[in-house]
């Protein structure tokens, strides 16, 4: 027998394998092995096992990864789709469908002693008191494990043993499951009763799911992809619940996405609860960055198992081997989250649409400000719209208001931070024991250091951008690559040495900084990435938010969307607008969605909410719609603007970008790649734009230039574009990134 190896290194080729006699059996399709490759010894995946090969004298495959399979088929036909969509290498997109944990060689799961009682016939032997006090802390426990048993009873692993030789316990090597909830209380849920509109979309989305398992011919079912269009509060997670109790029932599993590691515990606290108990009770698994290699190791294979049946994680968790699936569910799939900036660049969103269609799985898509392609398709009829007008309960939607930034100029003084009207708004929830939240999507203290007198401007060596200063670490940091500089006395600029050099721009730490002044008895609390690095971090912030133990959480747009917390009556937008003036279509799009989305956190208890949005251009269309919460009226008037420039949903977008030391290697090696693609593509001539620098020229000392491409069949373009890239030739020191369906352009 034959196997056919896709290997770990990119070179877009299979290799045949004979299969030995002593691992006959053991090896099928999906099959992690390893196999000699000149010198080396590389670690690859079965793709395939025939009988016979166009190749002679076959180099053997040397051992077995692991007892199970760790790539299904239908998982391994998805990688395959994404290599030829996305424009990468398939041994690329095959790895990136296996978490790094379960892809080592050396992965295993932990064992540790354990301790047990064993059954005692007749009467109990004579103990010594320090021996009778553990054994009843054993008996009582029946099982634990033996570090924990020595850390509870402060005795040695001598005494334990002493008690195993009078036949009272027995101590053996177990396996450990790592659980990231291990310790987390989990009270069970029963389903709540549905509103009108939730009724009716819970019952289109149930009636997909049964109609993919009745006979009915595929091309005769409708579609597998839902759009659910709800008002934040609306309740669209009782849907979800209820969704994926019904696939449970039909001996099905489901995944769900989410866009920020933040929902994550509130998320897995949810779905714990209502399948930790009853005739659907399952493991909830959790895969996300955050989690150590031997956790993600152990959720993993929990899937892998069939133990667990419902996954829960960020963008990567659409590659868990759920079998069968019968429901994926992408909440706030208008995330730019959902995005892979590295190879493969996927989008999670769009790869779980297609898994559906491979699998015959039901897909929901939730959000409150859907994206303009999401949206548009269900006019299209690709997807079916579901939508939820109100917020569950009666409430009401918060009253938004609107500040204009620019009547708060104080002379000689500039803007303040805080409008009058937000400072007397967090006053009053102060002195009613309600929770304010406070947004500000820029880190660090202030955005930038400059000289007053000749305009220096700290810059990053290695990027285009300023330096950011950061107060409490007394540094100046670059957001791009990381570098780290000291906060200079004097202008760095040799002929000015101006020592009066002072601080531009406002960042979290300064908003924190000054509410501490302002409101020095209030309780509070930031939440970025610079605070946000441990793994429990997350958790234990929004633990503490919600039990009221914090009065005002400030932070970035980690606590923007998907957070539920019925005492925060108040949400603060400062610098609303900062987003609008980037060198990017989806400026106004992306800012009404995160407008809108932060103004959902309030007023989700029986207190009605507020939200102050602080702007200094107060009346563009994506503010004062956001201010209305009038989706549809901001989805006409956006899509009739990217109509009149056929930008997407109009077309499909590809964007190349070239990127080296050398700034004029750089320049003429897309001017050269360019007139490839123009000879090549001849059609595509007029839809062919740049080169052009990136809006960020420089990045971590590379120089990076641009071109974009537009087309209606994106499939197509793929293809010839892949088979265009392999052949062309390019300088040693300049490289091509290719991103199919970019959302950020920068």
């Amino acid at each position: 027998m034959i196997a056919r190896v896709s290997l770990e290194i990119a070179l877009r080729k299979e290799f045949d394998y004979s299969i030995p006699a002593e691992l006959a059996g053991q090896i099928e399709v999906g099959s992690r092995v390893q196999v000699p490759f000149g010198p080396r010894k590389i670690l690859g995946v079965v793709t395939a096992v025939t009988e016979e090969s166009g190749h002679a004298n076959l180099k053997p495959i040397l051992k077995v990864i692991g007892a199970q399979t760790l790539v299904t088929p239908k998982v391994l036909k998805l990688a395959r789709w994404i290599g030829e969509y996305y424009c990468c290498a398939p041994e690329t997109a095959l790895k990136s469908v296996l978490p790094e944990a379960v892809r080592k060689e050396d992965a295993s799961w932990r064992e540790r002693l354990f301790v047990r009682a064993l059954p005692v016939s007749g009467e109990l032997p004579k103990l010594a008191k320090r021996q009778q006090e553990v054994w009843n802390i054993i008996e009582e426990r029946r099982e634990l494990p033996l570090a924990e048993l020595l850390e509870l009873t402060k005795t040695t692993a001598a005494t334990i043993r002493k008690l195993e030789d009078r036949g009272l316990v027995s101590i053996a090597n177990e396996i450990s499951e790592r659980d990231p909830y291990a310790k987390e209380t989990i009270l069970p849920t029963q389903n709540i009763v549905l509103n009108p509109a939730q009724a009716v979309a819970l019952e289109k989305i149930k009636a997909a799911m049964d109609a993919r398992v009745s006979p009915t011919p595929r091309s005769q079912l409708p579609t597998a992809t839902f759009l659910l269009h709800g008002v934040t509060g609306s309740g669209k997670t009782e849907i979800y619940l209820q969704a994926i109790a019904h696939a449970l029932e039909k001996g099905q599993g489901a995944i769900v996405l989410v866009p920020e590691i933040a929902l994550t515990p509130q998320t897995v606290e949810r779905f714990k609860a209502r399948f930790s108990s009853g005739k659907l009770q399952t493991l909830v698994a959790v895969l996300h960055s955050h989690l150590s290699a031997g956790e993600r190791h152990d959720e993993w294979h929990k899937i892998r198992q069939g133990r667990a049946r419902i996954v829960i994680g960020a963008r990567s968790a659409i590659f868990a081997p759920v079998e069968p699936l019968g429901l994926v569910i992408v909440d706030e799939e208008h995330e730019s989250t959902y995005k892979q900036e590295e190879a493969p660049r996927y989008h999670a969103r769009d790869v779980a649409v297609m898994r559906g269609q491979m699998e015959n799985a039901v897909v929901v898509l939730g959000s409150a400000t859907p994206s303009l392609e999401s949206f548009y398709n269900c006019q299209k009829g690709k997807f079916a719209l579901l939508e939820l007008p109100e917020r569950v309960d009666d409430q009401k939607m918060p009253r938004t208001r609107v500040v204009d930034m620019r009547q708060t100029v104080r002379d000689g003084k500039g803007t303040p931070i805080f409008s009058p009207q937000l400072k007397e708004a967090i006053t009053q929830r102060l002195e009613k024991g309600e929770q304010t939240i406070l947004f500000l999507n820029r880190r660090g203290y202030s955005t930038s250091l400059m000289c007053p007198k000749c305009g220096y401007v700290c810059e990053c060596p290695n990027c285009s951008i300023s330096l950011t200063y950061h107060r409490v670490e007394q540094k100046l940091a670059c957001h791009i690559c990381g570098h780290n500089a000291r906060v200079p006395n004097v202008c760095p600029n040799e002929k000015c040495k101006n020592p009066a050099i002072r601080f531009a721009g406002t960042g979290t730490q300064k908003v924190e900084d000054i509410l501490r002044k302002l409101f020095p008895h209030a309780r509070i609390q930031r939440m970025d990435a610079d605070v946000m690095k441990k793994k429990d971090d997350y958790r234990r912030v929004l633990g503490e938010f919600r039990h009221g133990k914090i009065d005002i959480l400030i932070g970035t747009q980690m606590i923007a969307k998907g957070l539920h917390f019925p005492n925060v009556t108040l949400v603060g937008i400062i610098y609303a607008d900062s987003a609008l003036h980037q060198p990017d279509f989806r400026a106004g799009e992306r800012t009404f969605q995160l407008l809108t989305q932060v103004a959902g956190r309030a007023g989700r208890g029986d207190i009605e909410g507020e939200v102050f949005v602080q702007a200094f251009t107060p009346f563009h269309p994506a503010i004062q719609y956001a201010r209305r919460h009038d989706f549809n009226g901001f989805f006409e008037q956006e899509l009739e603007f990217r109509k009149q420039l056929n930008y997407p949903p109009f077309s499909r977008v590809a964007l190349l970008t070239l990127k080296g030391r050398n700034e004029e290697k750089v320049k003429f090696s897309a001017e050269h790649f360019k007139r490839e693609l123009e000879e090549k593509m001849p059609a595509l001539k007029n839809f062919i734009f740049g080169p052009a620098p990136a809006p960020l020229l420089r990045a971590e000392n590379f120089y990076r230039y641009q071109l974009m491409l537009r087309t209606a069949a994106m499939s197509a373009l793929s293809r010839e574009l892949a088979q265009i890239v392999q052949s062309l030739t390019l300088p040693d020191d300049v490289t091509l990134a290719v991103d199919i369906d970019p959302v950020n352009l920068s």
